[in-house]
């Protein structure tokens, strides 16, 4: 059977330069990096080198990286760090409705201990007013983490605005930047950003790797305590090969992201463009214009994602209903609810993320094989209104 896979914002293959450069440090290479002696020192190197081209993804300095196993570790140890470093400063986090369930729960968390905590709305697109954030600061306010892009409708928040007026206000501002990350340029410098976390797999690395970008002057304390690696915040033994693959992996996204995002864009709005205009009640969910150039999230109203999921998969196509954290409820997303999209429109909502290895033939593939698909399942769903015809 054909198969298509474009669902890469829940998992992607690791690129194969990148498993070429990881695979000594399984075998060969295979020293700690705290050791002293020389195998040792050839695995602190291949980590200093790693860290390097990551800072370089993002426009900091090699000593602004913090090394962790996953996003969620990262995210939580900015946020909770953070807080807790500051929480004599005050007690308030300003967040949005739409950020990752990883910095939701943190917030939660928090909240349940005595921090107050601001969700800011967004509009329609997906997108955080900016004046809203103004609004929401108070003299208590000791962080704002606001996601640089949203992992399920692709939008990109307006984060140089944003930073701006954190750094104006003296308030550190953290961003979930695992989305964006090696598919749009990113500078912490001119989006004035403090703490920025990413995620090896979202960059076709490994999994098991990801960083903390904490700029200098920024403080945090620890969440886990033990030995002196990543300047004591983040204590453990490296994981070289997984650090090596991330490493490569941000090399590759540096070179190659400007071809490749031109690329995915075009192929994503002819996605975009053909079932919005072949299928009846099918939108785009997110900013028209400001998002990922690999994200193509629509909806199909009076059906269920799950049944279009099941459909696709047996003709060979593989996307998703949402969120890969939040998949298993039965709940509509988090995001589109907070976008104002209705249960009996949102259920029926489709996330394609193309991918380094996506032809257009596939997305040819796709346009062809789901309009069938949604009307057949039209055809039997107790949701569509009484008279309504496909």
């Amino acid at each position: 059977m054909r198969k298509v896979y474009l669902d890469h914002a829940a998992a992607s293959p690791v690129d194969p330069r990148v498993m070429d450069e990881m695979l000594p440090y399984f075998t060969d290479r295979y020293g700690n990096p705290s050791s002293v002696y020389s195998l040792g020192f050839e695995a602190n190197t291949a980590v200093e080198e790693a860290r390097e081209r990551v800072a370089k993804l993002i426009g900091g300095e090699p000593k602004e990286i913090i090394f962790t196993s996953c996003g969620t570790e990262s995210i939580n140890l900015a946020i909770k760090g953070l807080v807790n470093r500051r929480k004599s400063k005050g007690n308030h986090i300003i967040t949005s409705t739409i950020e990752h369930p990883s910095v939701l729960s943190a917030v939660d968390e928090l909240e349940r201990g005595g921090f107050s905590v601001t969700r800011l709305p967004v509009d329609g697109g997906g997108l955080v007013d900016v004046e809203s954030v103004t609004a929401a600061i108070t003299e208590k306010t000791i962080l704002i983490s606001v996601m640089y892009a949203n992992n399920e409708v692709g939008s990109i928040q307006p984060i140089k605005e944003i930073g701006e007026i954190a750094k104006d206000r003296g308030i550190p501002f953290h961003t979930d930047a695992v989305a964006a990350a090696g598919k749009i340029r990113i500078s912490v410098s001119k989006d004035n950003i403090d703490l920025l976390s990413l995620a090896s797999q979202d960059l076709y690395g490994p999994k098991g790797a990801a960083a903390l970008y904490l700029r200098k002057g920024t403080y945090i304390s620890p969440i886990l305590h033990g030995g002196p690696q990543e300047r004591k915040l983040r204590p453990s033994t490296e994981s070289v090969p997984l650090i090596v693959g991330m490493g490569k992996a941000a090399e590759i996204a540096v070179q190659e992201m400007g071809a490749e995002s031109e690329r995915l864009s075009k192929m994503r709005d002819k996605l975009v463009r053909e079932l919005t205009s072949s299928v009846k009640e099918c939108h785009l969910n997110g900013n028209l214009e400001k998002r990922l150039p690999n994200n193509a999230n629509v909806r199909f109203s009076y059906i269920e994602g799950e049944s279009i999921i099941l459909n696709l998969d047996m003709k060979g196509i593989q996307a998703a209903t949402g969120s890969a954290c939040t998949s298993e409820t039965l709940e509509p997303s988090h995001v589109l609810t907070a976008m104002g999209i209705p249960p009996e429109h949102s259920h029926g909502s489709i996330a394609f993320t193309l991918g380094r290895w996506t032809k257009e033939e596939e997305i040819d593939y796709v346009i062809e094989t789901l309009p069938p698909i949604v009307k057949e399942l039209r055809s039997i769903s107790p949701m569509v209104p009484e008279g309504w015809t496909d």
